[in-house]
């Protein structure tokens, strides 16, 4: 059982993610409204594969089954705080996976808990007792960055064994940010912000590199933004904050804005 307080209801988790996150909707209306949208520029559950690069973490899980209901299997290009760490290769692999005649779908991004309590960056997590990290891997990430930021620590060198080579490269990427979090107003709000644009430049610089694996008018959709995690049995919340479709030369031919004229008529 989850130590959700009996006091809150579910309209005091969408008032507390609403809050500290305008604009977030449920994981299953993004689903609906993703496939609602690329409908429209012909990507359908058939000709479809989807890729996610989320967070590790078990509670990531119900938007990877939102889009498989959706588009079928996922393939899986992420790992510690959502970074694509599958890299070109993984992306490379999942192209030649693609329904003949077919685009695939990315979905990216960073994930911060909202705790019963409303406390941003930390969640009840099913069968214990008070409240922990939401994302324990962003949260020791950020401890680093203020303390090479403000000189109490040193720059850790890259990884030379790969026993936790991720997270030296999640507190790497981070790094440019450290000011940025030390002068946040709310630094459990501001983290996943300054962690979508590290795993955004990542996975668009991936894109860049292996769209070409992509066969004949194969498409790349592109869907980035911060996975909202929420206690209990509550919906989980997705903040949109990049949509665009790639050609296989890397070109967008539609923007978040040529999107929107779809995603607003999409069911809510």
């Amino acid at each position: 059982m989850s130590s959700i307080p009996a006091k809150t209801t579910t309209d005091d988790v969408k008032a507390n993610v609403k809050r500290a996150f305008p604009g977030a909707i449920e994981n299953a209306v993004l689903a609906r409204k993703v496939s609602y949208t690329l409908s429209a520029q012909g990507f359908g559950k058939n000709n479809t594969q989807l890729a996610t690069s989320f967070c590790c973490d078990e509670v990531n899980r119900e938007l990877d089954d939102e889009l498989r209901a959706m588009y079928g299997f996922n393939f899986n290009m992420g790992g510690l705080a959502g970074f694509p760490f599958g890299g070109v290769t993984s992306f490379g692999a999942m192209s030649h996976h693609i329904p003949n005649g077919g685009s695939c779908l990315v979905v990216y991004g960073p994930h911060v808990g909202v705790d019963a309590d409303g406390n941003v960056g930390k969640i009840n997590r099913k069968g214990r007792t008070g409240n922990g990290a939401c994302c324990g891997s962003a949260a020791a990430a950020a401890a680093y960055v203020k303390g090479v930021t403000n000189g109490t620590s040193k720059a850790a060198p890259g990884p030379e064994e790969p026993t936790d080579a991720q997270q030296t490269w999640v507190g790497s990427a981070l790094l440019p940010h450290g000011e940025r979090l030390i002068n946040a107003e709310d630094e459990a709000v501001e983290l996943p912000n300054a962690l979508f644009e590290g795993i955004d430049e990542m996975m668009k610089k991936i894109v860049d590199a292996g769209c070409g694996e992509v066969a004949g008018k194969g498409l790349i959709a592109l869907l980035g933004g911060i996975q909202i995690n929420t206690p209990g049995e509550n919906a989980d919340y997705f903040l949109v904050k990049e949509f665009q479709i790639r050609n296989n030369k890397g070109e967008v031919v539609k923007t978040k804005d040529d999107l929107d004229e779809w995603w607003g008529e999409s069911t809510n």
